[in-house]
């Protein structure tokens, strides 16, 4: 399989503004996976009733089971799926002005686009399919400590959903020493 070399302009279908620094080579692999687990998911439950309507030997209670056992391995691989698809990066812009703007999916291929204002505050990470996340706690550096004041919130990245409505921020406080702690208002991609 051959993925096509990343574009220098806006030509993708999220035709944002500035240039695209990355396409996640991974990205038909990982909306295939996500078609066939929620076809598979769909599948199973519209035929789980015909577990209860074919003429059958098996007493009602096995026939329950069985729905019930296909309904929810077909369940659990599909959240599975969604869980660890999650922080897949598709696409990555450098915006005019220094922001980076990311494209991940969710699990029903809805794109959420997140605009990261400040690169500063990306921090490497361990999780699968992700190189940096944005952190739960910062430290500035004491040269730039002095611009941060205590008790007041910076927005660090916002999370837009395909409409163009924000769905969540990530936002740290600050407190003494340029020390600040980050959390999310809505639903932020990470």
């Amino acid at each position: 399989m051959t993925t096509a070399p990343p574009a220098t302009a806006t030509t993708t279908e999220d035709n944002g503004p500035g240039e695209r620094i990355y396409q996640g080579p991974l990205t038909p692999t990982f909306r295939r996976l996500k078609i066939l687990s929620l076809s598979s998911l769909g599948a199973t439950t519209a035929i789980s009733p015909f577990f209860f309507i074919i003429e059958s030997n098996l007493p009602t209670v096995a026939r329950i089971s069985l729905a019930g056992i296909a309904v929810t391995t077909s369940l659990v691989s599909t959240a599975m799926v969604s869980y660890f698809t999650r922080p897949y990066v598709t696409s990555l812009r450098r915006i005019p002005g220094g922001e980076l703007e990311i494209t991940t999916y969710s699990l029903f291929l809805k794109p959420l686009i997140t605009k990261i204002y400040d690169t500063d505050f990306l921090a490497d990470t361990q999780r699968p399919f992700a190189k940096w996340q944005l952190p739960t706690h910062v430290m500035l550096p004491e040269s730039q400590a002095k611009r941060a004041e205590p008790g007041t919130e910076e927005t660090v990245a916002e999370t837009f959903n395909g409409s163009g409505e924000r769905i969540g921020s990530w936002v740290v406080k600050w407190e003494n020493n340029g020390e600040g702690n980050c959390h999310a208002l809505g639903s932020v991609v990470r």
